[in-house]
């Protein structure tokens, strides 16, 4: 890496600490604390994520879950992208920072004792800003384990893993495989709970439903 500067390295962590805080704004925390005067914690499987709040919620409240997740990846990966581009052309790895700070926001929000989700949603909204082979792979291989195996998760793990191979083949830049590596490695780990119970044949599979049913945790 070139041009390292101090006005360049602010921004770098300009970048960090803004992408950060965005994915702090945990929608399904927010929406089922301060709308459904809820915690979507206290349910499911107790993860601030977007399958246990559909589970718990249903399709109408998810969509909301769905849309602000969405907005923040967009914004910070745009942030990251526009900042870093603008000052020294670095704007794709740009979208890689902030794409991994934004995941350690969401699963580690500040504001919500660093307890939130697991990051996929948000995770391939990155893919997607990033280059649309990436994001292609991504979420090909997630819906093709999701649709064959019905679980989110095997799907999540899958896609963690395809992330850092597609972006070497697009890219073949090492440190962009470097921070797609780390975003894989968050996603994997955050399901490691879930690997496990698939291993034992406990992991539940993906039950299409209108009306949420809360559930107790397991």
């Amino acid at each position: 890496m070139t041009g390292l500067t101090a006005t360049t390295v602010l921004a770098i962590l300009g970048v960090a600490a803004v992408s950060y805080l965005l994915g702090c704004c945990n929608s399904a925390i927010i929406i089922s604390k301060y709308v459904l005067k809820d915690d979507v914690r206290e349910h499911g499987s107790g993860n601030a994520g977007l399958t246990n709040f559909y589970r718990v919620y249903g399709v109408k409240n998810v969509v909301w879950v769905i849309l602000l997740d969405v907005l923040k990846a967009v914004l910070s990966c745009l942030i990251g992208g526009g900042v870093l581009g603008y000052l020294c052309g670095w704007e794709v790895l740009g979208k890689y920072i902030a794409g991994i700070f934004c995941l350690l926001g969401h699963m580690f929000p500040c504001m919500f004792e660093f307890k939130g989700g697991k990051g996929i949603l948000s995770g391939g909204v990155v893919a997607i800003m990033i280059d649309w082979r990436i994001a292609l792979a991504v979420w090909g291989v997630f819906l093709v384990l999701v649709v064959i195996s019905r679980m989110v998760s095997l799907g999540s793990v899958g896609a963690a893993i395809t992330f850092p191979v597609s972006t070497w083949f697009v890219y073949q830049d090492w440190l962009l495989l470097v921070l797609a590596a780390g975003i894989g490695l968050l996603v994997c780990w955050r399901h490691l709970g879930n690997v496990q119970r698939m291993i034992r044949g406990e992991e539940s599979k993906l039950e299409f439903h209108k009306d949420g049913e809360k559930e107790d945790k397991q």
